[in-house]
């Protein structure tokens, strides 16, 4: 089956691949932004990935072989289009990219996410070069079937159905495959622990991050600060998700030590 992008509703695609927000493993407080004591509850394996600082891209492959790059919030190019949206870069680095992948098989969207990091992208872009380099790295991938009723759904339906968890995520062993015929690299995959090993305090939760990621795996060039962002901790089928950040935890303490 093919998915024509003249004739789809791109407002519903777009919200229909976006990426959801991503709760902090310890919940931000509404009132000023610092860290609460509470924590997302894990069970089992806890998969920990550095969480890279760029901008979240999107190629969207559809039945068919057409294909859609988009930012985080809005669609930026279509296979065939004369003229792309220059934001952040995304259309002239991935597009490329999008061109040599293999089509998706079968009747289903495919989306993979990618983060787009360096050159001036971003506050931390000066952590992985400051010679201009630019790279990503594959974080996350839906696959979603069933999309013709969920593209003919009302607007706030299709945010609500994405906020709640309903995309398809692919999980750690197909988010393997996928890179692997991709030609890209994944966001780096640092360790794994059983959840009752996660800590739910917050002092030992910053010093998890010192200890295990002192220094981002990701640098473009030995030009940067290497400094990295965070962690993102996740089970293997990608039911919970959480993010660490090394500056969360920097601010809450020094609001609490003022």
């Amino acid at each position: 089956m093919n998915l024509d992008v003249r004739t789809t509703d791109l407002r519903a695609l777009n919200s229909l691949t976006k990426y959801p927000s991503i709760p902090t493993y310890h919940e931000l407080d509404p009132k000023n932004g610092g860290l609460l004591d509470t924590a997302v509850p894990f069970t089992g394996p806890v998969l920990a990935t550095e969480k890279v600082d760029g901008t979240n891209s999107r190629i969207i492959q559809l039945p068919g072989g057409d294909y859609l790059l988009g930012s985080r919030e809005e669609l930026l190019y279509a296979r065939g289009d004369l003229i792309g949206n220059p934001s952040q870069g995304i259309v002239e680095n991935l597009k490329p990219l999008a061109e040599a992948l293999p089509p998706v098989t079968g009747d289903l969207i495919r989306v993979l996410y990618l983060e787009l990091y360096g050159g001036k992208i971003g506050g931390h872009a000066k952590q992985y070069s400051t010679r201009g380099a630019i790279g990503w790295r594959l974080f996350d991938a839906a696959l979603i079937s069933g999309y013709a009723g969920l593209l003919a759904a009302p607007p706030q339906e299709i945010s609500a159905w994405r906020e709640s968890g309903g995309q398809p995520w692919a999980d750690e062993d197909a988010l393997h495959a996928i890179a692997a015929e991709a030609g890209v690299e994944l966001t780096p995959r640092l360790f794994t622990l059983d959840a009752a090993e996660l800590p739910t305090d917050l002092e030992k939760m910053q010093a998890l991050l010192t200890d295990r990621l002192p220094a981002t795996l990701v640098a473009l060039d030995e030009s940067g600060g290497l400094a990295a962002e965070g962690i993102v901790f996740r089970t293997p089928d990608r039911a919970v998700i959480a993010k660490a950040r090394f500056q969360d935890y920097a601010r809450t303490f020094k609001r609490r030590n003022r």
